[in-house]
């Protein structure tokens, strides 16, 4: 291993790391979003601290609080040749800008026979633990992830952040990079400078023999704490982070299951119409007749996000549920 992947970095400065990357590499890279510019703070959460001093307030701008119209602009500006990285402060104000995502962004190759494209990348966080409520922590993937023309990204580590950024600012398409805000300050290994991770292509985190565990994001921390648990009872768990939402990686989750018989998804959204539903439905359907148990889905509760901080608690898929769905696989 390099000295430079044996530094350590955290969510923020991954995502730093690679727009500051991509907009050395590439003058059409810009940015966009509210309070993001240094004269407005560098950003809520700083990812984009010091760019605007660097490149420029035409480069990286801040804008009014008004997701539809920072949506609407990047959109324009992919179509006139840049590659805009839009920030939407928190996931669930994406619902204001869902015309321009899903009946623009998303449709335009299509509805133009493929004469034009969009390369823009949607910034946006979520996630449960701060006690923020109904209207700021809801993960909505599965609402993007049903939209054709739309790549959707979750990433779990800083490296991975970095690498899967890049990969979506280069890429031609529209892809919703979502940022978990809980991961945003927790160390991991560096990234090396340069190194892109494929789109679309998930990863083994950990060999297992027993049940094959999908899961993205903060949850597969999660996932992986009670893999080490049941390692100490005999049970060997493999543990896959998708990384990429959509498009699925089915052949790394169908040539686990081959493996193992077994499998539970584990996500932080709601588990009715989730992601685990799709990724059930096509294990069942590849592997009827050979799975040795029901696939297991865990999830949040089908409720709006509490705010309240016990009702917080006990609304995200806990680490004890996570292993009852595991042993249940066994049992």
């Amino acid at each position: 291993m390099s000295t430079s992947a044996q530094k350590k970095m955290n969510m923020v400065q991954a995502i730093a790391m690679a727009l500051d990357e991509a907009m050395a590499l590439d003058p059409t890279v810009l940015a966009l979003g509210e309070d993001i510019a240094d004269a407005q703070g560098g950003g809520v959460f700083k990812c984009t601290a010091g760019l605007s001093t660097k490149y420029g307030t035409e480069r990286v701008r801040s804008t009014p609080i008004a997701e539809q119209a920072i949506v609407g602009a990047a959109v324009g500006a992919a179509l006139a040749g840049m590659r805009p990285v839009a920030e939407i402060m928190l996931m669930n104000f994406m619902t204001v800008a869902m015309d321009q995502v899903v009946n623009h962004a998303a449709k335009l190759r299509y509805m133009t026979g493929g004469q034009t494209h969009v390369p823009l990348t949607i910034r946006t966080t979520t996630g449960a633990g701060f006690g923020t409520g109904g209207q700021h922590a809801d993960y909505l993937e599965a609402w993007f992830a049903h939209t054709a023309g739309i790549k959707v990204v979750a990433p779990s580590t800083p490296a991975d952040a970095y690498g899967l950024l890049l990969s979506c600012i280069f890429d031609d398409d529209p892809c919703i990079f979502i940022e978990n805000l809980p991961l945003y300050f927790v160390p991991g290994v560096a990234p090396l400078a340069g190194e892109r991770v494929p789109l679309g292509k998930a990863r083994v985190v950990c060999e297992g023999a027993d049940v094959t565990v999908v899961s993205y994001s903060r949850t597969l921390h999660d996932v992986l704490e009670v893999a080490r648990e049941l390692e100490a009872q005999n049970v060997s768990v493999e543990v896959i982070d998708l990384r990429t939402i959509a498009p699925l990686d089915m052949d790394t989750i169908s040539a686990s299951v081959a493996r193992t018989g077994r499998a539970v998804v584990a996500h932080e959204a709601q588990v009715d119409f989730g992601v685990g539903a799709e990724i059930v439905a096509r294990l069942h359907r590849e592997h009827f007749g050979r799975l040795k148990a029901p696939v297991g889905r865990v999830g949040a509760a089908r409720s709006p996000v509490p705010y309240s901080k016990p009702l917080e608690a006990a609304f995200v898929p806990t680490r004890a549920r996570i292993a009852a769905a595991i042993l249940d696989t066994l049992n």
